[in-house]
């Protein structure tokens, strides 16, 4: 078993499409010129668990500080 990524789109698939096939299959689609020879963790890394991507955003809330000015009379 070898595997496959597109390097030109077709009727069929996609660009950037990886398939994993037989031997005499790969070296067959290859010598077509729209697909080459990947390495398997490549393969591995689309079929693995899909990572989601969490955007946070924080959100700063403004705080007044109000501060009190007390008047001190001054008896003479």
């Amino acid at each position: 078993m070898k595997c496959i990524k597109t390097i030109k789109e077709g009727k069929s698939y996609t660009l950037g499409e990886i398939r994993r096939v037989s031997d005499i299959e790969a070296d067959e689609r290859v010598k077509g010129g729209y697909w080459k020879f990947v390495p398997k963790s490549e393969w591995k890394a689309t079929k693995g668990k899909s990572k989601i991507e969490v955007v946070t955003e924080e959100v700063e809330t403004q705080t007044e500080e109000i501060t009190k000015k007390t008047k001190k009379e001054k008896t003479k």
